[in-house]
């Protein structure tokens, strides 16, 4: 970290720069990536864009990337066995959000960055009825995927679907208890001691496994259906929007 710091300093077109993820949380441990955002110039943007692979080389031996040429962002895997995920921003795409909450401010020499972690402190978390809408629809789907995979005889595609299930569900939980959900797909914290999830939340995922089997993989969607349910009731009553049973009921009942 001393090489990145000393490197992204240094450097006049770098206006801001802060640590998210397990570092801005203060809760890191060996595996932890270094998660850093690096604000720029707005007219040394795309320049530093174009060479975020070739400013990570900088910082140690590069075992290899995961980069898409197109993003603002580039994730390094060192040698050393240390990850750093490096995201590139111009000061006026950083705005206040709860994500912002947790970061760690090593670089602000205007001040921009701290007022917008300052600002954000001031945000709580709900959710929304187009989040929850989203969510939902997207349970139903990957119940509805993973029956058209069985039927297809694809199996390991059912138990991706399968996966989604368990993810959607995990993250309902985080809805309805007032924590922001990850990215779908995100499974980063929500397991081990950094979790939000009770005891019990967690030890109904270590349930919810299957085998390429069909009849595991109905069965592990059929228990995983009531948690669903006793989430969407919750999101409902606190937006006061109607459940739809009657709606909900139908959907699944189309396949199980």
């Amino acid at each position: 970290m001393d090489v990145i710091e000393e490197d992204l300093l240094n450097d006049k077109n770098i206006t801001g720069v802060f640590y998210g993820g397990s570092i801005g949380k203060g809760n890191t441990d060996l595996f932890s990536d270094i998660d850093i955002r690096i604000i720029v110039k707005d007219e040394e943007f795309e320049a530093y864009r174009l060479s975020k692979k070739e400013r990570a080389r900088r910082w140690g031996d590069v075992l290899f990337f995961e980069d898409y040429p197109w993003t603002a962002h580039t994730v390094a895997h060192f040698v050393a066995f240390v990850k750093v995920d490096a995201f590139y921003y111009k000061m006026k795409g950083v705005h206040p959000s709860v994500f912002l909450q947790d970061i760690k401010i090593i670089h602000d020499p205007s001040g921009c960055l701290t007022s917008v972690k300052e600002q954000s402190m001031q945000l709580t978390y709900k959710p929304g009825m187009e989040e929850m809408e989203a969510w939902s629809s997207k349970f139903l789907a990957y119940i509805h995927e993973a029956y058209r995979s069985l039927m297809r005889g694809e199996y390991y595609s059912a138990l991706h679907y399968v996966d989604g299930l368990r993810h959607s569900v995990a993250m309902g939980w985080y809805m309805a208890a007032g924590y922001q959900p990850n990215a779908m797909g995100d499974w980063s914290k929500v397991e081990g001691d950094r979790s939000k999830l009770t005891d019990s939340q967690k030890s109904l995922l270590g349930q919810w496994s299957a085998t390429a089997e069909p009849d595991e993989i109905i069965s592990v969607i059929k228990l995983m259906v009531p948690e669903y349910l006793a989430i969407h009731q919750s999101l409902c009553d606190l937006l006061a929007i109607d459940r739809q049973t009657e709606r909900i009921e139908k959907i699944l009942g189309m396949v199980l």
